[in-house]
């Protein structure tokens, strides 16, 4: 049987059956290629902490939520797989750092000594102020000797800053408070990814400011970013202003060291400065000022400053072995 249209044009039922046969095979076929599409690469998973939110477009939708002017946060692990395969298709291995060809390996005590007296192959001659250098740095910063100033490798500061900014769902306008910056070690992180001036640290180790104010920053191209630095001491926040509201508020191995009671402080002065809801805190090692005081003593106080403990993380390091926990708050009122 056949069916014949006004124009002539003859098309037969068995034409027309294998012809929507084709076009479902064709259809299923695209949306297969859809739904399977590995768009963007997966991250790098972190122990403890759920996955960044997913809004519609998988992990493509995750890697433009955390990213700023073309930086990620975090590496993924084609990142990582892209470097083994860089040290791998070299011939790369590890070496002794030797005397070699137009390589002269020196300590930093070393550095140092040969910047005193030699002052570098071609060097102006007389006073500071007539030597052309715009800001004149002292020898013990630039050979870095701060950086081994704490009880693991400089590079552990971007593990944090990944950590963190990722657990607080951190974005460029957002506004960070971290207590005892030190000399920037996970700070440089966070004032390189925020907008300028959106970057507050409190700090009383005077070297440790130097560090950053006279190399660090300059010498990472970040003056432009204004970061608002406070050389104070005992949880004085009042310099940051009063109308500022936090996004995050972290303390890297700080709380440590500072009596029970003057965390207390701290943190009574600093639940106004944190955004309600949304707004987090996060306090490395342990939470001893809380824990001595038993776990209803420490939820009273927690409940009475309008805070609640959220629980306990913890993440790995991308270039050594080592893992850091933290500890979770939030304000829970307005």
């Amino acid at each position: 049987m056949a069916l014949s249209p006004s124009k002539g044009i003859v098309v037969t039922i068995p034409v027309l059956v294998l012809t929507a046969s084709l076009a479902a095979v064709f259809f299923f076929l695209l949306l297969s290629s859809f739904s399977s599409c590995t768009c963007g690469g997966g991250r790098v998973a972190v122990a403890g902490v759920p996955s960044a939110p997913v809004s519609g477009g998988g992990d493509a939708a995750t890697e433009r939520e955390w990213e700023s002017g073309g930086e990620t946060i975090r590496s993924s692990e084609e990142d990582v797989e892209w470097v083994k395969d860089q040290i791998r298709v070299n011939g790369l291995h590890m070496q002794d750092n030797v005397l070699r060809k137009g390589i002269n390996p020196r300590t930093r005590a070393q550095q140092l000594q040969d910047l005193l007296q030699y002052k570098g192959i071609s060097h102006y001659e007389g006073p500071e102020s007539g030597n052309h250098t715009a800001l004149p740095c002292p020898g013990e910063l630039l050979t870095e000797e701060h950086h081994s100033n704490y009880g693991e490798p400089w590079a552990g500061g971007r593990d944090v800053f990944e950590f963190l900014a990722q657990s607080s769902h951190l974005k460029p306008d957002s506004k960070v408070l971290e207590i005892g910056c030190g000399t920037l070690r996970v700070g440089l992180h966070f004032i390189r990814y925020l907008r300028p001036g959106h970057f507050h640290c409190l700090e009383r180790d005077e070297l440790s400011l130097m560090a950053a104010f006279r190399y660090e920053l300059p010498s990472q191209g970040l003056l432009h970013k204004r970061p608002l630095i406070v050389k104070g001491d005992n949880m004085d926040f009042s310099r940051f202003g009063s109308h500022v509201v936090y996004d995050l508020i972290y303390a890297s191995a700080v709380f440590l060291h500072m009596p029970g009671d003057l965390v207390w402080t701290g943190l009574e002065r600093l639940t106004t400065k944190l955004k309600p809801f949304d707004g987090r805190i996060f306090v490395s090692h342990n939470i001893k000022f809380c824990s001595r005081l038993g776990g209803e003593e420490c939820t009273r106080r927690l409940t009475r400053l309008g805070l609640e403990y959220v629980g306990k993380h913890t993440h790995d390091s991308l270039l050594f072995n080592h893992y850091e926990i933290w500890f979770e708050f939030k304000r829970t009122r307005a």
